[in-house]
């Protein structure tokens, strides 16, 4: 899947392996895992199983989550869009599609989290037109609770995720 949106300050494209240093850098900072069971990576292995799973969404799925660009500079910053779980239950839910993000620490702070969230909720409405759309957030993440609430969702309720043993945020927006 060739994918890319411009927004004012930011590239969102498709990801791919190339990409491999930046995800790595990602997903290796204690930082980043904090508010995600905290399990920072390790391996350079296991940022190339995430890479080729989401190239694998695109395929199966039509979607999956695009790398961020910063354009002024052309660093990676993370990762941010939409995909469709199907893995696993979500507050009651099996097969829906949600919005997300991580960036790395240096990037935080800026309104990248709700920039690019912008563009992928306007993606999700007007090129996919999806009725609805949810995210997720630690219950103690309150950065991403004011990013998702600046995208447009709204905070629903608070429910115990059984498989990361954790209390999260659920979200939605409907397309009107």
């Amino acid at each position: 899947m060739k994918f890319e949106i411009e927004t004012e300050r930011l590239i969102l494209r498709d990801m791919r392996e190339a990409d491999l240093e930046g995800m790595f850098e990602l997903d290796s900072d204690p930082r980043v895992h904090k508010y995600l069971g905290n399990r920072p990576f390790t391996n350079k292995a296991s940022s190339l199983a995430v890479i080729r799973g989401v190239i694998n969404q695109y395929h199966e799925r039509g979607i999956g989550r695009w790398v961020a660009i910063e354009k002024e500079s052309g660093d990676f910053i993370g990762w941010s869009g939409l995909r469709l779980n199907i893995e696993f239950n979500m507050n009651g839910f099996t097969k829906y599609y949600d919005l997300g993000y991580r960036l790395i620490p240096r990037y935080w702070g800026k309104g990248y989290a709700t920039e690019s969230g912008k563009a992928a909720l306007a993606y999700a409405f007007k090129t996919m037109k999806l009725k609805r759309l949810y995210a997720t957030t630690h219950i103690d993440n309150q950065a991403s609770h004011q990013a998702l609430l600046k995208i447009g969702l709204n905070y629903i309720n608070t429910f115990y995720f059984e498989r990361e043993h954790m209390d999260l945020r659920w979200y939605k927006i409907e397309n009107k």
